[in-house]
């Protein structure tokens, strides 16, 4: 008979141990360690076969990767080409973001192409997937839905339908009988995405599940789901807002970091084919705070406004604020502002927003960031047609950037007359056509340009 123990698992990162305790020790966080019980099974030897003898590297052949187009380019994009046939796909987001809208829109393209695909949920009913299904103009014989949170139940039905692709939504929900654990926890996450995992690749079915996020916007169980599965997308954006950004952060067929835009309407998510446009579609001119950088998002370069505002402040120590760029840089940019610029901002409040709800990460930002603070408090509008981009060090230098062409021809492209960068990319873009570009040392020549 197999022998069952206990174990106390934190809900938030899977951290294990024997005793209950309050707060985490991996990550932190109060009231997440539960109570869940293991039943160990004895394993029987494992005889010597060929399967496990190790191979030559010369000797294994690396076959191109068979992908099937999901009908949305910035999709495919963000998968590297499309979806890879037996590969394992995780979709997170906040409920609400959209991830169910996508897939059902991606089941209508397949679905013509004459694949078959069984969509599980375990959070609606077969009749709320058709009403929405509905409303997305989802008509496609191919498609069959299953409401169930049983692995077991599930994997009976794979092998009776044999479909080409399989939908899981939410893996939160499904659970194994085996595992004496509550459904959502890292134990069933773990066994149930291990299940799903060995469905994939021994049959050869695209197995897609949804994943639901923590209040930080990291996927539940993250060490547990992120190591296992062979692609994994974040959906971003605020729910109140129409646009909607879907990130690649892990991929083994392709590239990471990449972005697709999407728009949410009534007739589900259009994608922005032009972000760089869209993004700037509403941008005000001729008023202060406000720069246009290029930023480079995987392998797209995307033109994005650059907002701050400087005001006197009433409170003895000045606030200092930021969305979408890490705080701790804007306040490095501005102490190397009073240090090496001369603008006297500490008596001065300082916000920095990144608009159309981007977060970048990238240091390329720092120029335009500096160049938005210092127009705000010199209250003197920088030239419309203008787009800066550097990274800035503690002295006050403007460093070189990587891609440097792509951005200056991305704001060629959209009609942007001059750009203002280091010196030392200025080799690689004077060939450009149709833009002036001018390269600065450091933090005061790059005010003198703009202002």
């Amino acid at each position: 008979m197999a022998k069952s123990k206990t174990k106390y698992v934190c809900q938030n990162c899977g951290y294990e141990t024997i005793k209950w305790l309050g707060k985490c020790p991996g990550c932190g966080s109060f009231g997440t360690i539960q109570e869940e019980i293991v039943t160990a099974v004895k394993s029987k030897g494992v005889g010597i076969s060929s399967s496990f003898k190790p191979q030559r590297l010369a000797e294994i052949t690396a076959e191109r990767e068979d992908r099937v187009l999901t009908g949305l380019s910035e999709l495919d994009r963000v998968l590297g080409g499309g979806l890879v046939a037996g590969s394992l796909t995780l979709v997170g987001g906040y409920p609400g973001i959209g991830k169910s809208t996508l897939l059902l829109q991606i089941c209508q393209q397949l679905g013509e192409q004459g694949k078959k695909i069984l969509y599980v949920s375990g959070e609606e009913s077969p009749r709320q997937i058709k009403m929405r299904a509905d409303r997305l103009n989802i008509n496609t014989e191919m498609l069959k839905l299953l409401s169930e949170t049983n692995m077991t139940a599930i994997e009976s039905v794979i092998n009776s339908e044999s479909p080409d692709y399989v939908i899981i939504d939410s893996i939160q929900t499904m659970y194994l009988e085996e595992a004496t654990s509550a459904p959502g926890s890292v134990t069933q996450i773990r066994e149930t995405t291990s299940r799903l995992m060995n469905i994939s690749k021994g049959r050869g079915i695209t197995v897609i599940i949804v994943g639901h996020v923590t209040k930080d916007g990291s996927i539940a169980g993250p060490r547990v789901l992120e190591h296992i599965v062979d692609t994994v997308l974040y959906f971003e954006g605020d729910k109140t807002a129409s646009y909607r950004l879907l990130r690649a952060v892990k991929n083994r067929f392709g590239s990471t970091n990449e972005i697709g835009v999407f728009e949410m309407t009534n007739e589900g998510l259009k994608e922005i084919l032009n972000p760089s446009a869209y993004m700037l579609s509403d941008r005000p001119l001729n008023v202060s705070g406000t720069a246009v950088t290029c930023a480079i998002e995987g392998t797209r370069p995307l033109l994005i406004e650059v907002q701050s505002l400087v005001s006197f402040t009433s409170f003895n120590m000045p606030r200092r604020m930021s969305t979408g760029m890490d705080f701790n840089r804007v306040t490095i940019l501005i102490a190397v502002l009073e240090k090496r610029a001369g603008l006297q901002l500490g008596s001065y409040d300082a916000y920095i927003n990144i608009t159309g709800g981007m977060r970048i990460t990238e240091p390329s930002l720092d120029a335009a960031v500096a160049a938005a603070i210092a127009s705000s408090y010199r209250d003197n509008p920088i030239p419309a047609d203008t787009v800066i981009f550097g990274e800035i060090g503690l002295t006050g230098e403007l460093r070189a950037v990587a891609m440097a062409e792509k951005r200056v021809s991305e704001a060629a492209r959209l009609g942007f007359k001059r750009c203002i960068m280091p010196k030392s990319n200025l080799s690689k873009t004077m060939d450009i056509k149709g833009i002036e570009v001018t390269g600065v040392s450091n933090v005061s020549e790059l005010l003198d340009a703009i202002l």
